[in-house]
């Protein structure tokens, strides 16, 4: 049997029937047709990979690196997101929200690790590990209204400041002791000085989201390049950033590091300075339309500077007072512990740290993990000492009105 390789010259019909995969990748790149069945059978016959490409001005090379690294995800032949993990009578339960970019090689490499736990041990492990572009709906759903911290996950991994402060949530439970930073003193070199760690032992940080700038130098005119984020408030800068508030978790953690640096009135500032809203997913694909404005500066996750990097024009800027940082948090029932210590070491150990940082660019605390960030890349951290003086659901909640109101949004 001959193996298909991918090619420049095959038609996107030929791409899609050997490997229906990669449909994600080219809605997630500007193909947004391609989402319905229709339209995409009248195009995909006759536009071949190479034309493609040079439609939306992408690089082909990395363009078809992306289309490679989908594939190899799937090539195993398996979803491993199918498997039965949820347990009636389970000994163990882990629930969560994993980065898009990263899920299926987490997944793959959870699994095996569950099988090999549960024959050494003889325990059932339930897992419930979503992708987390389902965020709020799956939070509402399954972790927002449980009274009960035994009804909790023994091990609730996720991004994002809401879902752990909030005290209609998890935020609840912290003060109650329930949870135990299993990580340790010991942080990544690359997180030196930052204070990271949870003072009061509760909450483990596994790694970090990091927004950075991109700029488009073809919308660029007269306008002088942001390097910090301060820059971004000032009166030149309105309507010219594109913000990334379909992101959640990244977009309140934005709202917080301006709101603690500067108030209320740089929230003003901060929505004054949009020029649209967009899902990190969208902003790449974006930048050379020609049929709408286009902001001259995005903000964006590191991990999307993979796109940026295909297309001409486009130039990526880790700010110099800091990438905004939103944590990917790991909770450890303290209860549970003596069951669930070797899952949770797991889960925080280095090889899913490489996986996060190598394969997602959501550089890893783990002490031992190579982030490969060979510049010089400062961080914009809100600390514990501004989480412990403030109610954060509450203050997530108001900085997003003020951010609304600054736009008129009712």
């Amino acid at each position: 049997m001959t193996t298909m390789t991918l090619n420049k010259d095959m038609t996107i019909k030929d791409i899609l029937q050997h490997w229906p995969e990669t449909l994600d990748v080219f809605v997630a790149n500007g193909f947004d047709s391609f989402r319905d069945e229709t339209q995409r059978n009248a195009i995909a016959p006759y536009l071949k990979l190479e034309r493609a490409a040079q439609m939306k001005n992408y690089d082909l090379n990395n363009f078809m690196t992306l289309l490679r690294d989908q594939i190899a995800l799937n090539s195993h032949q398996t979803d491993i997101t199918m498997k039965k993990t949820d347990h009636g009578n389970a000994d163990i339960r882990i629930a969560g929200l994993l980065p898009c970019p990263v899920r299926l090689p987490l997944l793959e490499s959870f699994d095996a690790f569950i099988e090999k736990f549960t024959a050494e041990t003889g325990r059932r492990v339930s897992y419930k590990l979503e992708a987390a572009s389902v965020g709020a709906d799956w939070i509402a759903a399954n972790i927002r209204g449980i009274e009960d911290a035994d009804k909790l996950p023994d091990i609730f991994i996720s991004a994002g400041f809401e879902t752990f402060f909030d005290q209609k949530t998890i935020g609840r439970f912290k003060d109650q002791g329930v949870f135990e930073d299993i990580c340790g003193a010991a942080v990544n070199p690359d997180f030196a000085g930052l204070d990271i760690r949870d003072p009061k032992g509760d909450y483990s940080i596994v790694a970090a989201v990091a927004a950075v700038f991109m700029i488009n130098h073809d919308v660029r005119g007269d306008l002088p390049i942001p390097r910090r984020w301060s820059d971004l408030l000032e009166p030149e800068f309105a309507q010219q950033v594109a913000l990334p508030v379909g992101d959640f978790d990244l977009f309140n953690a934005l709202l917080l590091a301006i709101h603690k640096e500067h108030g209320e009135e740089g929230v003003k500032k901060l929505g004054r300075c949009m020029l649209k809203s967009m899902h990190p997913s969208q902003m790449v694909k974006n930048a050379k339309r020609v049929s709408e404005a286009k902001p001259y500066v995005t903000i964006m996750p590191y991990f999307f500077t993979k796109m940026a990097r295909m297309v001409e024009g486009l130039e990526i800027i880790w700010p110099e007072d800091g990438a905004v940082v939103s944590p990917i948090f790991m909770l450890t029932k303290r209860s549970t512990l003596n069951k669930t210590r070797p899952i949770a070491e797991f889960l925080s150990g280095r090889g899913v740290g490489e996986m996060l940082s190598h394969k997602g660019l959501f550089p890893s605390l783990h002490p031992e993990v190579d982030n490969r960030l060979n510049f010089e890349h400062p961080w914009k951290w809100i600390g514990w000492d501004y989480i412990y003086q403030h109610d954060i659901g509450t203050l997530i909640h108001d900085t997003n009105k003020i951010f609304e109101d600054a736009l008129g949004i009712d």
